[in-house]
């Protein structure tokens, strides 16, 4: 785990944790850039930490499971005929669909992230995967969405 911690660290250096814990601003650093995947591990650290009694322990998951979402969306998007990656709209259609319903009872704001573009980017999302039967990808580079970072110094409701 140690080796893991440790490199988990280094994707904070140089992120202003605007007032909150460096690796909640980290998450939306490394989304806003497409790194999903290292935007879901950081926030786990997090997430892991304090606990999943934690009053924020869903909230956190939620993001969790949106930035997996978009893992999936990317490599499906980068080797779509891959065996593996190829098959990866049905896992982000279900991220995408715990995602929702993790965010959904913190109400329109949380810890300063306001959620109704975070949930209408999980349910567009979801609604072109859907329409295509899962067979057709809507991420691509050029389109690949960004969140609005939290306000600084709120804290949690």
């Amino acid at each position: 785990m140690a080796k893991k911690s440790s490199r988990i660290s280094v994707l904070w250096e140089g992120v202003d944790p605007r007032g909150r814990d460096v690796r909640y601003a980290a998450y939306f650093h490394h989304f806003n850039r497409g790194d999903y995947y290292e935007a879901h591990d950081v926030l786990e650290s997090l997430w892991l930490e304090q606990g999943r009694a934690a009053k924020a322990a869903a909230f956190f998951q939620g993001l969790i499971q949106l930035a997996g979402g978009f893992v999936h969306l990317r490599k499906h998007h980068e080797q779509p005929t891959h065996r593996v990656h190829g098959r990866r709209l049905g896992p982000a259609s279900r991220l995408l669909r715990l995602a929702e319903k993790n965010l959904g009872p913190y109400g329109p704001e949380y810890m300063g992230l306001d959620l109704e573009p975070v949930l209408g980017l999980a349910r567009a999302t979801l609604r072109q995967l859907e329409e295509g039967n899962l067979e057709h990808n809507p991420w691509s580079p050029p389109l690949k969405p960004g969140l609005g970072l939290p306000q600084p110094g709120k804290q949690p409701d």
